[in-house]
């Protein structure tokens, strides 16, 4: 597959977030039963083996995601180098503006665009809205929430703040992120709804991408306090023998050592 470069992509190297978008599709796919085992660890190998945005493209070529917006592997599309907010308010119409679950489930997730107002029915079903890859219609987003006898996941990353104003009846919303200040420039997520016997969720999680980074960093660190270790011990393995014995006696020196003297 990695021979079958898709046409028109810059051949330019691909970050660790693309191939991770890349390979949730194919997670997706064996699921859906779209993919079995061997075709999924074929693909999975190549994912991570590729390099260029053209080698990434054919793997999920023939693939849909469903209900999110099948991830793109362009260049343009990646959050700002310098972590800013502003190349991620991008106006226009949005991806979705809605989603329904009946005894279902719906995911909107990955690189997608979030509407000025999105809305999603979960009856007797489930779905998540994750907002961590998304790009954003306006600097103010309203996601409106019906859930009945089911429930509703978002999750928002670092830095966006969030507003709370959903009404539950033996259900609820969840405020534990309401009144966290946001990142300046950031958006505002605000979450509205109903809730009956059902309920909505808002949780604050670092991307894919953020968290192996942190992983590896602490990965580093562990090696570098190792080496530190290793280097002290190695240094007093080198230090002479007696060093630091103030009465020892010094190399060459006879050393006159006598039994204690027995008494009949």
């Amino acid at each position: 597959m990695s021979d079958d470069a898709a046409p028109g992509l810059p051949d330019l190297r691909a970050s660790d977030a693309d191939r991770e978008r890349v390979a949730e599709v194919l997670r997706d796919a064996l699921a859906e039963g779209r993919l079995d085992m061997a075709e999924f660890e074929e693909r999975l190998e190549e994912t991570y083996k590729a390099r260029t945005y053209g080698e990434l493209a054919p793997i999920t070529r023939d693939l849909p995601a469903a209900g999110v917006t099948p991830p793109s592997v362009s260049p343009a599309e990646e959050p700002p180098a310098d972590g800013s907010w502003a190349g991620r308010i991008v106006g226009g119409e949005g991806s979705s503006a809605w989603a329904v679950a009946v005894m279902s489930g719906f995911q909107r997730r990955g690189r997608w665009t979030v509407p000025r107002r999105f809305t999603c029915v979960a009856f007797w079903g489930g779905g998540e809205i994750d907002l961590r890859e998304a790009d954003f219609s306006a600097g103010e987003v309203e996601i409106t929430c019906v859930a009945i006898m089911g429930g509703v996941q978002i999750v928002v990353p670092p830095g966006v703040e969030v507003v709370v104003r959903g009404v539950g009846v033996m259900g609820g919303f969840d405020q534990r992120e309401t009144g966290v200040r946001g990142d300046p420039g950031a958006p505002r997520v605000v979450v509205g709804g109903f809730a009956f016997w059902g309920g909505v969720g808002v949780e604050r999680k670092k991307t894919r991408a953020a968290r192996r980074q942190e992983k590896l960093e602490r990965k580093a660190a562990r090696h570098e306090g190792l080496d530190a270790h290793l280097r002290i011990l190695e240094g007093h393995q080198d230090l002479p023998r007696g060093h630091g014995q103030g009465h020892a006696p010094g190399r060459g020196a006879r050393e006159d050592v006598r039994e204690p003297r027995r008494e009949d």
